[in-house]
């Protein structure tokens, strides 16, 4: 927990020039595609103010994590107009000065990842996609769009050639999604074979995070709840385990959609943690 004069980005810690840092966190408030509850476009401003009461010491690590990794926050990405499609190109231009490190961005809703997703392609032909989601998001279209945060997945595979994606706490997807999805990498609700998702995986992976992958129970504050998905305690084990054996190069998480109840942060800090675990995993000492 920090003092409360403190610097106004991730974790408030003390700034890191850009050609220094190892791990750049790119807020995205994109809203454009929202299908039912509304908010995401708030969640990146959100999760920083809530991560600047989050502990720097991690237990598991015995060291605070800033210490031992260079964190830099980027400026947010502003939107003349709230377009997906037209987003894709903005979001691109603005991470790929980063990709040779690992950016971890925050949305937003989900339509923000094929941007993101076709930069590291570029440099990791191999690339796989892990994908932490309640809907498998392979749709061609939504509601006139194709670059809907329904079809997140599709744009990944189809538009920029990503063939291996390996979902996880899936309960909602759709009978026309069926032909473009390998099943066999579908892992529903709370249930998993942590070593076969290992196994499916290529070695260098980007991990997309919908927080609506976890039960409703534990993270409401989103636009497309679903009930009866994983644990905080599920996605830790498998963050610990992907980021061991693979080489993760880059993330996102999404959908966050703050909660409008004064001095009610709890899900605003949950994904705040939620970043700051993944990056304590993935570079530990």
């Amino acid at each position: 927990m920090q003092e409360k004069d403190t610097p106004n980005n991730f974790l408030g810690i003390d700034e890191v020039g850009y050609e220094d840092a190892e791990v750049f966190i790119l807020p995205i408030p994109l809203e454009a595609t929202v299908s039912y509850g509304r908010g995401t476009g708030k969640g990146p401003a959100a999760i920083i103010k809530a991560s600047q009461q989050v502990e720097l010491y991690d237990h598991e690590l015995s060291y605070e994590v800033n210490d031992k990794v260079k964190i830099a926050t980027l400026p947010a990405i502003e939107f003349t107009e709230q377009d997906a499609e037209k987003a894709q190109a903005i979001i691109a231009k603005t991470a790929l000065p980063f990709t040779d490190k690992f950016i971890l961005s925050l949305g937003g809703e989900h339509s923000i990842t094929p941007a993101l997703v076709g930069e590291y392609q570029k440099k990791y032909p191999d690339l796989s996609i892990l994908y932490f989601d309640a809907h498998t998001d392979m749709r061609e279209e939504w509601d006139g769009t194709k670059w809907s945060h329904a079809c997140a997945a599709r744009r990944c595979q189809d538009d920029h050639g990503i063939k291996n994606i390996v979902w996880v706490g899936t309960r909602n997807t759709s009978l026309g999604e069926q032909q473009y999805i390998n099943t066999d990498q579908v892992n529903y609700g709370n249930t998993y074979d942590l070593k076969k998702i290992l196994s499916q995986l290529s070695d260098n992976v980007y991990i997309s995070f919908d927080v609506d992958c976890f039960d409703v129970s534990t993270m409401p504050a989103t636009g497309t709840p679903e009930p009866g998905g994983i644990s905080w305690y599920q996605a830790m084990e498998i963050f610990e385990a992907v980021t061991r054996e693979k080489n993760v190069v880059g993330a996102d998480i999404a959908e966050c959609a703050p909660i409008p109840t004064p001095g009610f942060h709890g899900y605003d800090f949950l994904v705040a943690k939620l970043a700051f675990k993944l990056i304590g995993y993935k570079f530990r000492k």
